[in-house]
């Protein structure tokens, strides 16, 4: 008998470490899923090329999405995702000079109705529906053949560069919820300027 009890005794023992260990475990992974996620956006490559006399760009973004970004989208916030193209002339004597700035716009848009991700391009007009926000950052994040800039309009003999950076843009909402957003880390999303030089 006092030989079976050590045995029970022993059996339960490692009973109760199981239990802890799965418990342990369970609880991280919750604790993991209630981590807030930081969204970041980085330009990971760009260049141009001419195409019958205009400038046209080809770049990949990668664009993530924050926890708190993602929640509203979610709640019905429209997201408006901006890229912005700033072309640079080169000066030897002078500072650089900025010849020519453009903004492309984009909402991105969740339908609780559809279940669909929306993407309209605020410029041209032109929309899009996705199954998933992946495909709908990825989507967002494939540029091909932007036109930037007419090379009749830069001046012969000029070195010129360009520079590209995507942002998370919170003007069009209420001053309020503007304020709210200046605050919060997680809605300043912005990549780091990407830069290389015009080939003409």
């Amino acid at each position: 008998m006092p030989r079976e009890e050590g045995l029970l005794k022993k059996t339960m023992r490692r009973y109760v470490l199981l239990l802890f260990l799965t418990v342990f475990v369970f609880g991280a992974g919750v604790a993991q899923e209630n981590i807030p996620r930081e969204g970041y956006f980085e330009v990971r490559s760009a260049a141009t090329e001419m195409v019958d006399g205009v400038h046209t760009l080809d770049a990949r973004l990668q664009l993530v999405l924050s926890s708190e970004a993602l929640a509203a989208l979610e709640s019905g916030v429209t997201l408006t995702i901006e890229l912005q193209l700033n072309v640079i002339r080169s000066r030897r004597f002078l500072p650089d000079d900025v010849e020519a700035e453009l903004a492309v716009r984009y909402e991105l848009e969740y339908s609780p109705v559809s279940q669909r991700y929306i993407v309209r391009n605020l410029n041209s007009g032109d929309q899009d529906s996705f199954a998933t926000l992946y495909s709908a950052l990825n989507s967002l994040g494939r540029v091909q053949g932007l036109p930037v800039i007419d090379d009749a309009l830069l001046s012969a003999g000029s070195d010129y560069r360009v520079r590209l950076r995507a942002m998370l843009n919170t003007e069009r909402y209420p001053a309020a919820l503007r304020v709210l957003f200046f605050w919060r880390g997680q809605w300043q999303l912005q990549s780091e300027w990407f830069e290389w030089s015009l080939e003409r």
